[in-house]
């Protein structure tokens, strides 16, 4: 017998019978009651005793749904699969040395009785890190993108481990993060940077593991796609934007719900006109006044970018039409969406700025991780603003609803003439409203998407290697005329 972790997530004990008659051959299927459609049932699981509780459907007043549909990406009242015996529940984790992966591998650590990382991967620019947290959480497969560092890797990997110790399997290459998402676990955390991190996310789907999403670049390029392989209830938002609107959409039904209100920062240039945006350095972009994040992302959020990208990415994961997402700028980051209710209520989710509070909502839902994160200090005075988005000075945000109602490979040439102009921006070539600007140009030569064709992976790649082609040739064409 082998005295490796138990496949499929919470550890060694055998599935009950209810819990087989729950699932489908081919992988978790949302816990529903007997005979009910599950996209219509209220949904719960008691983890803590290892036994489904099966609620049956409400009977809602004519004419309104009990929950939200099939077609609504991510459902805080369905929970997928939630059931996988005792003890820890299998993680594997995409993108470990990155921000969220270092944090979710704290909340992993913090919590050895809750989860058990299987699995690793990175980009492969930090060996040194990746071989230390292989080594501590003692994972079965270690993955690169980058071939060339693995003999470092394993390298870094005998120094740590004893003699007798066997190392982990060793994967590489740019379909490394792929294989390892359809490896046996529990939970998938995507927590790469960038559309990379698409074919990982449909790996996991196709292979039955709940997803963590973190990256949401994915859902954003390949939303269709997504959504032909995703169950209700597999994916677990953990953008701290949606995982806030995931929580609060749990205190309403669909019917009852009148708008999303996503939150902003505002960045680093909160108030500044689109005069005094013209001036702005690459240094400048870079001091987010909240965050800790990644170049881009950062860059991303001084544009709004990712604000924009998150509106879209709310209306795949919620279904709920663009003119009912709103923007609106809250310098604290304490509350990080709202949902407005058709009653006039308006239920927020709010904690100090810390990703490991969504991270820990991804990993364990449905139920709380106690102490995942900070909680407020309500013993000290603070001040919460709320200001309207200017969208003069940051056009990006309905460019991304344009791009969002355009559909089809739009929003993966929004998003890969995005990432070539932030690097041109970085470079010099390109000033900061620059940015908006040729993102704007590349996305209207692009023109509207053909409209009753299925989309491919495929398609999403070639839309997205003419927009970078297309996005280098204005940016060259900027920084000429410039010098």
């Amino acid at each position: 017998m082998s005295d490796s972790p138990a496949p499929r997530g919470h550890g060694p004990k055998a599935p009950s019978a209810q819990r087989r008659d729950a699932r489908s051959p081919s992988g978790g299927t949302p816990i529903a009651a007997p005979g009910a459609d599950p996209s219509t049932s209220r949904t719960w699981a008691d983890a803590r005793h290892g036994e489904s509780t099966h609620l049956t459907p409400l009977s809602p007043p004519s004419g309104r749904t009990t929950e939200f549909p099939a077609r609504a990406l991510a459902d805080p009242h369905l929970v997928y699969d939630p059931l996988a015996g005792d003890g820890p529940k299998d993680v594997v984790i995409l993108g470990s040395t990155g921000s969220i992966g270092t944090q979710a591998i704290d909340l992993v650590l913090r919590n050895p009785g809750r989860f058990r990382v299987t699995a690793l991967s990175a980009n492969g620019g930090r060996v040194a890190l990746l071989a230390e947290q292989a080594h501590r959480l003692r994972v079965r497969i270690v993955a690169v993108a980058r071939e060339d560092v693995v003999p470092q890797l394993r390298e870094a990997l005998s120094g740590l481990y004893g003699t007798t110790e066997p190392l982990p399997e060793i994967l590489a290459g740019p379909d490394a993060a792929t294989q390892v998402a359809a490896s046996e676990c529990h939970t998938v955390l995507n927590g790469i940077t960038g559309s990379i991190g698409l074919a990982p996310t449909l790996a996991a789907l196709e292979a039955g593991r709940t997803l963590a999403l973190a990256n949401k670049e994915s859902l954003i390029v390949g939303g269709p796609l997504v959504k032909a392989l995703a169950k209700p209830g597999q994916i677990i938002p953990v953008d701290s934007e949606h995982a806030a609107l995931f929580q609060a959409l749990a205190s309403g039904t669909r019917a009852d719900v009148r708008k999303l209100v996503v939150t902003a920062s505002g960045g680093p240039f909160r108030g500044r006109t689109k005069a005094d945006l013209a001036r702005v350095t690459v240094e400048e972009a870079l001091a987010h006044p909240t965050w800790a994040m990644g170049p881009v992302i950062t860059i991303n959020s001084a544009t709004l970018v990712n604000k924009g990208l998150e509106v879209i990415e709310a209306h795949l994961l919620y279904d709920i039409p663009f003119d009912r997402i709103e923007v609106v700028v809250h310098p604290q980051s304490y509350v990080h969406s709202m949902v407005e209710f058709t009653d006039g209520s308006t239920i927020a989710q709010a904690t100090p700025p810390d990703m490991r509070g969504p991270i820990a909502i991804g990993l364990g839902w449905p139920e709380r991780v106690p102490d995942a994160a900070p909680a407020f200090d309500w013993s000290k005075a603070s001040t919460w603003e709320f200001f309207p988005l200017d969208n003069e000075a940051f056009p990006s945000v309905n460019l991304a609803r344009h791009v969002g109602e355009l559909a089809g490979t739009a929003p993966a040439v929004f998003n890969a003439a995005n990432e070539e102009c932030v690097e041109a921006f970085r470079a010099g070539a390109l000033p900061f409203n620059g940015i908006i600007e040729t993102v704007t140009r590349v996305v209207d030569e692009h023109g509207t998407p053909r409209r009753g064709t299925s989309l491919t992976v495929a398609d999403v790649l070639e839309a997205e290697t003419w927009a970078r082609t297309r996005a280098r040739e204005l940016t060259a064409q900027t920084a000429e005329a410039r010098a």
